[in-house]
């Protein structure tokens, strides 16, 4: 069973999705930097690059965001492709788009780290049972709605109801989302009306607005637990601002009226995060290693172009021989690993690193257990198996920013690199430095300004390699130690 924990302030939303005690996911919004996935706007075209198939657009962002011809809606067929060939070419996006013009576009990512954000031109509204395709005419039924009988009876419905608009509005293809298994028609004609209202205020505000304007804003994240996040194992949704508690109703009563019964408004004393000690949570989940129960872990670092995870049997020796041990300590990974990709949100290629096991069965039970975790997540993943390094590659797809990435910044010490020289390769810098000036310039002396470790050891460890060079330089050499930022910093001032 689930329970939805939502900690609310006027600069941040936080959301944790707690099963049996344990928390599972975790969401982040805040005012100032809310996220752009589902926003649609009226973009214009400012570069189109046909190396990359690909266009810049300005949306009114810092950076332009980016198009590629695979996810432009292409209003009018191509061609077929010679005769008895079944799928057509898409043209050039050259011969699609040019600059200055201007397009209605949709984010389905948004800016990560360097990148601007990733537009379509093929729009989808959300609804709470449906998915408008407005651009398109056909019936979609989400995958996990059970049985092949099931999904044609709702098909049948759905065309039924789309070829039977009422108020004469008409158009537009549909999803089923999987809350819409148990709908009545009535509440898939509601959703049918909210849609293409929704669509039609898009059109006449895109026809008004100048490009860069914002023309439809996805739901708050508060609104998107009702209609994502609550489903039926879900027991409670509780939140600790009554505000937010009474908007949250009112909205759940038009649009998500099975999960208003579940919703609360939380006062108690304590943080409602503390309640399943969610902030140490979070703390655990921007760490770099992972503790298992039986005594392994994982390593997991985060890099630009992807993420490796490494198990390791630590101090666990509970099993009867080595095997068993490296067995059972990678089982247990599998589901700390996949429970981990959700909590950090990590997106892109990830590398996991099991621990190598000779028996062929253990790796494809490790694997297939790897696969159950990972069916729980929301976001869809990909994996392609053992690798003839021995490791399993996957993708999971990459929406918004990591957990990491959102709460944290570059250490400002070390850059980044989680690294910083040693006292005495900053020293030997040092040295290398005057050699250098002693080259250009004749001061009456040079000064050292370090931190006070570097001063300590040219003093101890190095005073004879100091001494040494102030003697084949001819110049006294003085130390002065400050408390700098960063112990690779210094200073040679020249007297």
């Amino acid at each position: 069973m689930q329970d939805i924990l939502i900690n609310w302030t006027p600069q941040e939303t936080r959301v944790a999705v707690v099963e049996n005690g344990a928390v599972q996911e975790l969401y982040v919004e805040r005012t100032l930097e809310r996220g752009l996935v589902g926003n649609i706007y009226s973009g214009r075209v400012v570069r189109v690059l046909p190396g990359m198939q690909s266009a810049f657009i300005d949306i009114g962002l810092e950076r332009a965001a980016f198009l590629h011809v695979a996810d432009l809606h292409i209003t009018v067929a191509p061609a077929r492709n010679g005769a008895g060939s079944d799928a057509a070419p898409v043209p050039p996006i050259e011969r699609l788009v040019f600059e200055g013009q201007t397009l209605t576009v949709q984010v389905i990512k948004d800016p990560i780290g360097t990148k601007g954000a990733r537009l379509s031109s093929q729009i989808s509204i959300a609804g709470r049972l449906l998915v408008f395709l407005p651009q398109d005419d056909h019936i979609g039924i989400s995958q996990k709605i059970g049985s092949p009988e099931l999904r044609e009876q709702l098909r049948s419905r759905m065309n039924a109801l789309v070829a039977n608009p009422e108020e004469g509005t008409t158009g537009g293809g549909f999803i089923l989302r999987t809350n819409a298994e148990d709908a009545t028609d009535e509440e898939l004609a509601e959703d049918i009306r909210y849609l293409r209202k929704t669509w039609s205020a898009i059109r006449e505000c895109g026809f008004a607005s100048a490009p860069g304007t914002v023309l439809h804003q996805d739901l708050s994240l508060v609104e998107r637990v009702l209609r994502d996040l609550a489903n039926e194992a879900t027991q409670t949704i509780r939140i600790d601002s009554r505000s937010q508690y009474e908007t949250l109703k009112a909205f759940g009563e038009t649009f998500t009226p099975s999960s208003v019964r579940k919703l609360e408004h939380y006062n108690g004393e304590r943080p409602i995060f503390d309640l399943c000690n969610i902030d140490e949570e979070i703390s655990r989940a921007l760490a770099r290693r992972v503790e298992l129960k039986s005594g392994g872990y994982l390593i997991i670092d985060q890099t630009e172009a992807l993420t490796t995870v490494d198990v390791n049997t630590g101090g666990y020796v509970g099993a009867r021989n080595f095997d068993d041990t490296i067995f059972k300590t990678n089982l247990e990974a599998t589901q700390a690993i996949a429970r981990q990709l959700r909590l950090r949100n990590l997106g892109g290629i990830i590398i996991i690193d099991f621990i190598d096991m000779t028996r062929e069965d253990n790796r494809a039970t490790v694997l297939a257990e790897f696969r159950k975790q990972l069916a729980r997540d929301r976001t869809k993943v990909t994996v392609s198996g053992f690798t003839q390094l021995g490791l399993v590659e996957m993708t999971r797809k990459r929406t918004r920013e990591s957990l990491a990435h959102l709460l944290c910044e570059p250490c400002p010490t070390c850059e980044g690199k989680g690294l910083v020289k040693t006292s005495r390769s900053v020293c030997y810098d040092i040295l290398r430095e005057i050699l250098r000036e002693s080259r250009q310039f004749n001061p009456k002396e040079f000064r050292v300004v370090a931190s006070a470790s570097v001063v300590e050891m040219l003093l101890d460890e190095e005073g004879l390699h100091l001494a040494a060079l102030s003697e084949f330089i001819g110049k006294p050499i003085s130390l002065q130690a400050e408390p700098l930022g960063s112990p690779e910093q210094y200073d040679i001032v020249l007297l």
